[in-house]
């Protein structure tokens, strides 16, 4: 097991001593998002821009603009919240050479509680024009997207995850921009999900199958660009599809899909699970994922319950 941020910290490091353009701009967290990693082996380009998040986005759309690869690193609601007017205007309206490694996303932020945790990032950056969004599921996956997007000529917003997850990938692994990856097949519905909550919908399948129920789960590296048809392909020929991700169920993963599913005809019917319109909150880790209905038994059980027929449902606190 190892932690995104980890995986990040240690491959653009590993970059810069190949590609001389490779820059770090932090936002005064280096020791939080690894990026005091690439200031011990690079320190004449690593750039400590302090708790400034507006200035360090401008200063990187001007570095780019002379040709660097500027890596910036902070906490994921700091870019998307503070920081979101001068990503707009100077980074995704520009096409500015600009790679965002937003670091502690989602609610397992290490008991920071509502005002660190963001779970509103992918709704808004997939809402961004020009705006590449990744969301990778483990290290190795991780690794493929920096080495992708250090490539890559535009503006990339690279979601990571701050606490270790399974892996999912071996070595064999390639990053395909845009497309959706099938991890497991199943007839009776589609679980699509992203990021690291990727491995926990992948345990939830396994609960279902002992209980006879045979579930996809497809994977969503890629949020923006999608390769829409390939979706549609991967759900198209079970009578259910359930998103499932760390993240709000307003505009994230399960608004694209239900927009993708909705617009072919005879479509399979899209429920979502997720956070509902709501702040988070400090606790643990284990204590957040039951609380949201985020753990693998938490997935499992709201997808059994889905499948009953609507009269004899129940509420499941934590679901919609």
């Amino acid at each position: 097991m190892s932690s995104l941020r980890d995986t990040w910290g240690q491959r653009v490091t590993e970059l810069a001593t190949l590609d001389p353009r490779v820059l770090v701009l932090d936002g005064d967290l280096a020791n939080s998002t690894r990026a005091d990693r690439f200031a011990e082996a690079h320190p004449d380009r690593f750039l400590q821009m302090g708790i400034a998040e507006q200035n360090l986005v401008g200063t990187a759309a001007g570095l780019a603009s002379m040709g660097y690869v500027p890596w910036l690193s902070s906490f994921t609601v700091f870019f998307t919240h503070r920081a979101l007017d001068p990503i707009r205007m100077l980074v995704a309206q520009t096409g500015a050479n600009v790679k965002i490694a937003a670091a502690y996303s989602g609610v397992l932020t290490g008991l920071t509680g509502k005002t660190h945790q963001d779970v509103q990032d992918l709704a808004i950056m997939r809402a961004m024009p020009g705006m590449t969004v990744l969301a990778p599921a483990d290290g190795v996956e991780c690794r493929a997207m920096v080495d992708w997007a250090t490539t890559y000529d535009g503006p990339v917003y690279l979601r990571l995850a701050r606490d270790a997850s399974d892996a999912i990938f071996d070595d064999s692994y390639a990053f395909v921009p845009a497309a959706p990856r099938v991890l497991r097949h199943g007839d009776d519905l589609a679980l699509v999900t992203t990021g690291v909550q990727t491995s926990r919908v992948l345990e939830a399948a396994g609960l279902l199958a002992q209980d006879g129920v045979h579930a996809s789960v497809v994977h969503m590296p890629c949020l923006k660009p999608l390769d829409e048809a390939a979706l549609r392909s991967a759900v198209a020929h079970t009578p259910l599809i359930v998103t499932v991700e760390e993240h709000t169920v307003l505009g994230g993963l399960g608004g694209l899909v239900a927009e993708i599913v909705a617009a072919a005809s005879d479509s399979p019917p899209v429920q979502r699970i997720g956070l509902e319109d709501r702040w988070g909150e400090s606790a643990p880790n284990d204590a957040l994922l039951e609380k949201y209905g985020l753990s693998a038994q938490r997935v499992a059980a709201r997808v059994l319950e889905l499948r009953r027929p609507r009269a004899a449902r129940v509420h499941l606190p934590g679901t919609e």
